[in-house]
């Protein structure tokens, strides 16, 4: 088993996915696990996350993502959604503002190494109509869509992108 360090280093953005190949139940449910064991605010989980394996649905998300397409050419694609609502009702508005975001997107950051630690790929997709999102999925009105996560085996390795120097992004106090 990879440790921690190199699975973090073998995170890429996988835009091809070997469609023919189902992600096993077991191994979403590994990654699901994951996700809900990321910390949250007030340990509220202020988050819902939707696993999509359905294809008319997958095409639906990829429109309304601005015709990304390889979100329905992944087997699944998990939408977490904030509930601020949930989170309000501790924190007042920097909780339905703030916390709650944080928590969906704190969930969805431990899937996204989840799955490579499953020997999977993923891609984060934050650039899609948060509407069409709600309305393609049925989503009450106190879930706001905040990312969607293609996930499937990789029909590609992505070349590593460049990263800034720690010293361009860190300062010591």
């Amino acid at each position: 088993m990879w440790d921690f360090f190199k699975t973090v280093r073998h995170r890429h953005s996988i835009r091809r996915y070997q469609a023919d190949m189902p992600v096993e139940a077991e191994k979403l449910h590994a990654i699901l696990e994951t996700a809900v064991a990321a910390p949250s605010a007030g340990d509220l989980q202020a988050y819902r996350i939707t696993a999509v394996q359905d294809q008319a649905l997958r095409d639906a998300l990829c429109r309304a993502a601005h015709d990304q397409a390889f979100i329905a050419e992944a087997p699944v694609a998990l939408v977490f959604c904030a509930e601020g609502e949930r989170s309000a009702r501790k924190y007042g508005d920097r909780g339905r503002n703030l916390y709650a975001l944080q928590d969906a997107t704190i969930a969805a950051a431990y899937a996204q190494l989840a799955v490579v630690a499953a020997g999977l790929g993923s891609t984060w997709v934050g650039f899609f109509d948060e509407e069409e999102v709600r309305r393609v999925l049925g989503l009450p009105g106190d879930r706001r869509p905040i990312a969607l996560l293609c996930v499937g085996y990789p029909a590609e390795l992505p070349e590593v992108t460049p990263r800034r120097r720690l010293d361009e992004l860190v300062s010591y106090r």
